[in-house]
């Protein structure tokens, strides 16, 4: 039947807060390291790796923003999104 909604199945999406929290985080720590020069990608990966805060610019208060984020949840958040899983 043309217009019966009964069998049509709607998709739901909750997008995690902690993660788009983290995002904007993220996001603002990127954005200060660019401002002050730097490569954002290569100081966040070296922090990532590292731990080292020394990677990560004061500028903006990013040291401590990016401190506030424990590094396996943004590893694993940066994994499901490069593999797209939701």
């Amino acid at each position: 039947m043309a217009g019966d909604t009964k069998d049509t199945t709607r998709k739901f999406t909750v997008i995690n807060s902690e993660e788009s929290i983290m995002r904007a985080e993220v996001a603002t720590v990127y954005q200060a390291l660019a401002e002050k020069g730097y490569n954002p990608i290569n100081q966040l990966v070296g922090y990532i790796l590292s731990g080292d805060p020394t990677y990560i610019t004061t500028h903006n208060n990013a040291r401590v923003i990016i401190g506030s984020i424990e590094r396996d949840d943004l590893l694993a958040a940066m994994l499901k999104d490069y593999l797209e899983i939701k």
